[in-house]
C-alpha cells in the first residue's frame, strides 16, 4: 500500500491556517538571553567566508548574511527548532535529559547524535542540501562562538549559520549572474544600435 492510496480526512479542518495573536517572544531575543548575539553569528559565519561572485568583499557578505538571517528567523517553524535545542541545552546543564546522565551530556559523547540531527535539520530546513554542506563545514571547524557552546547549541547554531550562509552564497551568486546577464544584453543592444 502506498501513502497516496490512503484516503485523507482533515480531522483538524476547523483549526486556523495562520499564526494568531501577539508574538511575545522573539528567537533572536531568546538567543541573546543565552549569550548569543547576532554579531556573534555574523562573526562566526565570516570566519569561513570565501569570496564569490556577488560576495566579493566581507562587507557585502556581512550585509547579505544579516538579510538572510532575518528571512530565516521570520519562520516560526525554524524558531521552534532552534528553541528545542535551547531547551535541550538548558536541561542538559541541569542533568534533566531523559536517558542521559549529566556527565554524558557534558562529555558530548559521540553516540549521542540528537544534537547533530537537530543541527542538520535546521540547516536543511533553511537551505536544503547546500545548507547541510555548510553545516558540516562549520561543525568540523567550529569557528567563533561554535567552539564555546554546549553540546546541543554548537550544532543548533552551526545549523542556523550553515543554512543562512548557504542562502547567502546562493542568492549572492544568483544576483551577480543576473546582473552579468543584463550587462551582456545591454552591450548587445547598444552594439546593434551603433552598427
Amino acid at each position: 500500500m502506498k501513502l497516496s492510496d490512503i484516503d485523507s480526512q482533515d480531522l483538524k479542518k476547523d483549526q486556523p491556517k495562520e499564526l494568531d495573536g501577539d508574538i511575545n517572544y522573539d528567537i533572536i531575543d531568546i538567543l541573546e538571553e543565552e549569550g548569543i548575539t547576532v554579531d556573534m553569528l555574523v562573526d562566526t559565519a565570516l570566519e569561513l567566508y570565501a569570496p564569490h561572485p556577488g560576495l566579493e568583499t566581507r562587507e557585502i557578505a556581512e550585509e547579505r548574511f544579516r538579510k538572510e538571517l532575518d528571512i530565516a528567523v521570520s519562520d516560526a517553524n525554524l524558531c521552534l527548532l532552534i528553541y528545542s535545542g535551547i531547551l535541550l541545552e538548558r536541561d542538559g546543564e541541569k542533568g534533566k535529559l531523559p536517558n542521559i546522565s549529566r556527565s554524558s551530556y557534558e562529555k558530548d559523547l559521540t553516540f549521542i547524535i540528537a544534537d547533530e540531527v537537530i543541527g542538520m535539520s535546521i540547516a536543511k530546513y533553511i537551505s536544503g542540501d547546500k545548507g547541510m554542506f555548510e553545516f558540516v563545514r562549520f561543525d568540523k571547524q567550529k569557528p567563533g562562538i561554535l567552539s564555546k557552546l554546549g553540546p546541543f547549541m554548537d550544532d543548533v547554531i552551526g545549523g542556523l549559520i550553515g543554512g543562512v550562509s548557504a542562502n547567502m552564497y546562493t542568492r549572492g551568486m544568483a544576483e551577480a549572474a543576473e546582473t552579468e546577464k543584463k550587462s551582456r544584453k545591454n552591450k548587445d543592444v547598444s552594439g546593434v544600435i551603433a552598427a
